[in-house]
């Protein structure tokens, strides 16, 4: 966690009382989870109390044969994972991770990595969701509390909102089955090649792949890809098919499982969100020749762009980001090896809205001043 104080850690009697105790006081403050992550995106607010929900971290109702879950937003995500796991289901995210990190402090970053190809996002797995005003009034949204709601739609207004509208106190998540069989390949050729791959994948074959995206290292593209199924026949099944359609411009290779899962980010690593039109996705491949690891997922052209420290620099990234802005894309700094001058994010066309829902939510600007997305943070600083 990085050098922030004061640090609270209420429990849940206290919670409440004490977001009441800084609204009065109209003292700026930090909503955290595990506070794995603060480090992340634009520098905090060095006068920011930083409340970290660590001890709500409780699993509330599993309702295994409803295939929904409903949790505390302390809970870490690996514990959540592994209890569902006991039941044979999981939770389809893969998001990045600079250590252990809340339920409730990824649904905030609302970065989903790869596996939304067949899952969809974060977003799209919430249907229910508790959270705090900064005065301390509790509301609830989304499952089985409110119907037919109008208004708001909360969940998804606070899934990528960086905690700069309300503190997320509780979900409710969609579960899946935990898949009995998975297979795990690499796909080489030429560009023009797996790009034909990728539009037939998408528009026109039966397959449903778990994951399908770009990778990108040096001047070398390819395509990863899993396929998933309830056994081996069925998985066998989908790898022929497979083979049809690459026919002998495309290599298929078999690899480690290990090799797909998510790796944690280190401390002296440059880490970026960024996305453009999926059509644009080659063009942005075919700039690329510096030290950049680029993942970006097939159909939605968003992804990851990772470097060491030593072989990036900042220049590097806002070329990057230039890049991404040409193609009608965009690029955000979520982590940086050194201080960085470049900002985080840039505004977005519908600022004004945005800023209108940081006002209404949270009137006297307490909730991470200066990290507001859609927002320029040297804009934000100023509301």
């Amino acid at each position: 966690m990085p050098d922030l104080a004061p640090l609270l850690t209420p429990d849940p009697k206290e919670l409440v009382d004490l977001v009441r105790a800084l609204h009065a006081d109209a003292a700026p403050w930090c909503p955290s989870g595990l506070g794995q992550h603060l480090h992340w995106g634009p520098p905090l607010s060095a006068k920011s109390t930083v409340l970290s929900l660590r001890r709500h971290n409780r699993v509330l109702e599993h309702a295994v044969g409803d295939f929904t879950v409903q949790v505390e937003a302390g809970l870490p995500l690996h514990t959540l994972q592994q209890a569902l796991a006991e039941q044979g289901q999981w939770l389809p995210i893969d998001p990045p991770l600079a250590g252990d990190s809340s339920i409730g402090g990824v649904v905030a970053r609302g970065l989903s990595g790869a596996l939304r190809h067949r899952y969809m996002g974060l977003r799209d797995q919430l249907i229910g969701i508790g959270l705090l005003r900064s005065d301390g009034t509790r509301a609830q949204a989304g499952g089985r509390v409110v119907k037919n709601v109008a208004g708001y739609d909360l969940m998804r207004l606070l899934c990528g909102s960086w905690g700069s509208l309300a503190l997320i106190t509780s979900l409710t998540l969609r579960t899946q089955p935990l898949p009995r069989q998975r297979l795990q390949l690499q796909l080489s050729g030429s560009r023009t090649a797996l790009q034909q791959l990728r539009q037939e994948l998408l528009l026109r074959s039966p397959l449903a792949p778990e994951r399908l995206c770009w990778c990108h290292q040096g001047q070398q593209s390819r395509l990863l890809l899993s396929l998933v199924g309830l056994n081996g026949a069925a998985v066998a099944a989908q790898q022929a098919q497979l083979n049809d359609l690459c026919g002998s411009a495309i290599e298929v290779e078999l690899i480690e499982p290990a090799q797909l899962q998510p790796t944690a980010v280190a401390a002296d690593q440059w880490l970026l969100r960024l996305a453009v039109q999926p059509a644009q996705v080659v063009n942005l491949l075919e700039q690329q020749h510096g030290p950049w690891q680029l993942q970006l997922t097939a159909a939605s052209g968003l992804g990851l762009a990772r470097a060491s420290g030593g072989d990036a620099m900042e220049h590097q990234v806002s070329l990057l980001r230039q890049q991404c802005d040409a193609l009608g894309g965009f690029l955000t700094v979520l982590q940086s090896p050194q201080p960085c001058h470049l900002p985080a994010w840039g505004d977005a066309p519908h600022r004004p809205l945005i800023e209108a829902l940081k006002r209404r939510f949270d009137p006297l600007q307490q909730l991470n001043r200066g990290r507001l997305p859609g927002v320029e943070p040297r804009q934000a600083l100023s509301l």
